[in-house]
């Protein structure tokens, strides 16, 4: 339908590239003291970074994702196969809540590697985390990795910072259920000084 009205781009932007933007700059804006984990979590990858004050600190890919954790499901739970623990983990009606830590383990070894080594590193903490394109039906996820990491997990006041960033709602709309998965789209709406300016 765009492409009928004559609807073209003039640029293309990566989305993960966008949502560190944003999330560089809700980091400022929040006045956030310690720096933050940002996943992005896909079926058989996770990417890892560690955002401050100063920008981008880390950026790591680990080989581990939605899919490593359907056979800890059918293991756990004792189903049949694997399909049918894929289906129960997809499917939002069941509470994978209190088993975060026995899903997470692999993931969650390689994550403490890199914030072990960023902390040794920096000597800075991590004081939250933040997952960017969790689906509706495992948000639960996030906060699993962020107890199982000791941290807490980055609520993002939507309506506030882009109210900072110059960009309002229609009547009709209401940020306050929009989840961090609109980041980047939030993201390719605003522009960042690349050195920001001190307020008189």
């Amino acid at each position: 339908r765009l492409l009928a009205l004559g609807v073209f781009p003039e640029r293309l932007e990566l989305g993960t590239l966008v949502a560190l933007g944003a999330g560089m700059n809700y980091h400022g804006f929040a006045q956030l003291k310690a720096p933050t984990l940002m996943l992005e979590m896909d079926a058989d990858t996770t990417q890892a970074f560690v955002i401050g004050a100063g920008g981008l600190d880390i950026s790591r890919s680990i080989p581990y994702g939605f899919e490593a954790m359907i056979s800890v499901v059918q293991k756990e739970l004792n189903l049949k196969d694997e399909e049918s623990a894929r289906k129960l983990f997809y499917s939002n009606t069941f509470d994978f809540t209190n088993m975060g830590g026995a899903l997470t383990r692999k993931l969650l070894k390689e994550l403490q590697a890199l914030v072990g080594f960023y902390e040794v590193q920096t000597g800075q903490s991590i004081g939250q985390v933040l997952c960017t394109q969790m689906p509706p039906k495992l948000a639960w996820l996030g906060g699993a990795i962020a107890k199982e990491l000791g941290v807490e997990s980055l609520k993002l006041d939507f309506a506030a910072w882009l109210k900072s960033r110059e960009i309002s709602f229609a009547s009709s709309a209401e940020p306050s259920g929009m989840d961090a998965r609109w980041l980047a789209v939030f993201g390719q709406m605003t522009y960042y000084d690349a050195v920001p300016v001190a307020k008189k």
